[in-house]
């Protein structure tokens, strides 16, 4: 693939196409040590099996190494960006802080995004799952207490590679931490056991989970799906792959006609 770096301020090429502005979109979050434009680059086939939505792809708040396997393909393609802490070198933050930049980083991407349709999802790969899933939590928290201000309309997510603990996205420095999530600006890796968490604090609207089966962070992400999402809502896609995004047609079918099914039963008009 040839070097084509990502320039700070500029839209990746899929989101300038005008013939999708019109469409439901989603957002879309890259792992930790990628990039907007890596992302859409490695979602290249996923992007085709999905003309009925715009993917809108966002950019971590924080730089950061390249991650793994990022390199040599993607070493012209930097600066390369995080969501989270995830090794202890990586500069301490202020949970709020930490809870503001990846809000604020998500929210400008959707400002600037020229399309029209609804935002009806989010899509996020290893790290970016995390971010997607604690935003989605984020939003059923806000709807449980009838707080519609400060309320997104997600419909459902998609988490490939996705790994606990939820994180705790709050702008409020009197809120408190619930049981089984982590601060913003905590260091959590992929190691970590999960914290305990309260009975009820589970993700209950719509997930479709998608984990390679060669996946080193496996056990990983089938604890995440099982310790902190309601089953009644969880979709699971499995193939037979490791820590990437599927390229193969047979499995981005699969992958894309669940995400058709699931926003479909949500109410999106796709």
């Amino acid at each position: 693939m040839s070097p084509a770096p990502s320039v700070p301020g500029t839209l990746p090429n899929h989101q300038l196409d005008s013939a999708t502005l019109h469409l439901p979109r989603i957002l879309c979050l890259h792992g930790g040590g990628v990039n907007a434009s890596i992302f859409q680059a490695q979602a290249r086939v996923l992007i085709r099996a999905l003309p009925g939505f715009r993917l809108v792809f966002a950019e971590g708040p924080y730089p950061s190494h390249p991650g793994p396997g990022i390199i040599p393909v993607y070493e012209f393609w930097g600066p390369f960006r995080r969501w989270l802490r995830w090794k202890p070198e990586h500069p301490p933050i202020d949970d709020d802080e930490a809870s503001r930049a990846i809000l604020d980083s998500l929210e400008m991407c959707k400002r600037r995004d020229p399309g029209t349709g609804p935002w009806v999802g989010l899509l996020g790969f290893s790290q970016g799952a995390k971010v997607a899933a604690s935003v989605l939590y984020r939003q059923q928290i806000n709807m449980e207490r009838g707080n519609r201000e400060d309320s997104d309309s997600y419909r459902f997510a998609v988490l490939m590679a996705g790994r606990g603990p939820l994180v705790f996205l709050s702008t409020d420095p009197d809120a408190k931490c619930p049981p089984g999530l982590v601060l913003a600006g905590q260091v959590s890796t992929a190691n970590d056991p999960l914290p305990t968490r309260a009975p009820d604090v589970r993700l209950r609207l719509p997930t479709i989970h998608v984990h390679g089966l060669t996946d080193p962070g496996l056990y990983w992400h089938r604890d995440f799906l099982k310790r902190c999402h309601d089953p009644s809502t969880v979709t699971l896609v499995e193939w037979e792959g490791t820590h990437r995004i599927p390229l193969k047609q047979e499995t981005v079918r699969r992958i894309a006609g669940e995400i058709y099914r699931v926003a479909r039963e949500e109410g999106v008009n796709v």
